[in-house]
């Protein structure tokens, strides 16, 4: 019986130790991550150039969409940045090696999985509303169900980020 006992102790050991290594599986998704940042960086410079080669066509609103375009692109790159650390930290492994650098940002180390959302839906809802800026500068190509459509959507984003926060805020009293 004691024996017995012993294998399935040690069974269980072996599969909570393939669980735990598991865990890497996601790293490849952080390196896809990482890749899609660069492929981002090359469509910023790519509307940087558009806009530089026709400044001199374009009236004020194109370029304002056109800066509206970059700065979209950094707050997606922005959000990347805080989902591959804030993601390989909590789920994968602790940069230990990093946490003396000069560069390292306050945040890591310190994002939690609650945190990670909130953040993540405050991304969603700034980019949803530049979107919907670009869209009401160039209200001329749009139809007015297409603004609709966009209004609706940043409303819902913004009510889903405003909830998900006051849920979080009772989670947090009811601890």
């Amino acid at each position: 019986m004691i024996r017995e006992l012993k294998q399935v102790k040690k069974l269980e050991s072996a599969f909570e130790r393939f669980l735990f290594l598991s865990r890497w599986l996601s790293a490849p998704i952080y390196v896809a991550l990482v890749i899609s940042m660069v492929l981002l960086v090359f469509k910023a410079l790519k509307q940087l150039w558009d806009l530089a080669s026709n400044i001199l066509v374009t009236d004020d609103s194109g370029i304002i969409v056109g800066v509206l375009s970059i700065v979209d692109i950094s707050l997606i790159v922005n959000l990347l940045i805080i989902i591959i650390f804030s993601g390989y930290e909590n789920f994968i492994s602790k940069m230990d090696d990093l946490h003396g650098h000069a560069d390292r940002p306050d945040w890591m180390g310190h994002v939690g999985f609650t945190d990670l959302k909130i953040k993540l839906i405050g991304s969603i809802v700034a980019i949803s509303g530049i979107e919907l800026l670009k869209g009401f500068m160039d209200v001329k190509d749009l139809s007015d169900r297409d603004l609709m459509w966009m209004v609706g959507i940043h409303i819902t984003f913004v009510v889903s980020g405003v909830l998900y926060a006051v849920m979080d805020k009772f989670n947090h009293k009811a601890h």
